[in-house]
């Protein structure tokens, strides 16, 4: 991917957390705060997953933590920045 379509894809996926945050705070009209609220939980959970499959390429990572948490703000966006898989035999 380029890096402006990560940077694009970075940018809106934070933009989008928050308004969740915003949506938590000071609730929006009806049904529009169930709606956020559901998309909200839906992508944390999908974002967890994500860590989960990607949990031997995090461990490689200078810096574990930073990368969970990179993957489960902007998910896939965050994936280039892991190191590559191995081809090592087990």
């Amino acid at each position: 991917m380029s890096s402006l379509l990560i940077f694009l894809g970075k940018l809106i996926s934070l933009l989008f957390w928050l308004v969740v945050i915003a949506n938590l705070v000071k609730p929006f009209a009806y049904p529009f705060d169930v709606l956020l609220n559901l998309a909200g939980v839906g992508l944390l959970i999908v974002h967890g997953l994500e860590v989960l499959l990607l949990n031997g390429r995090i461990r490689r990572s200078p810096t574990p933590w930073r990368s969970r948490l990179g993957v489960m703000l902007f998910g896939v966006f965050h994936w280039h920045r892991l190191p590559a898989k191995s081809n090592a035999a087990v």
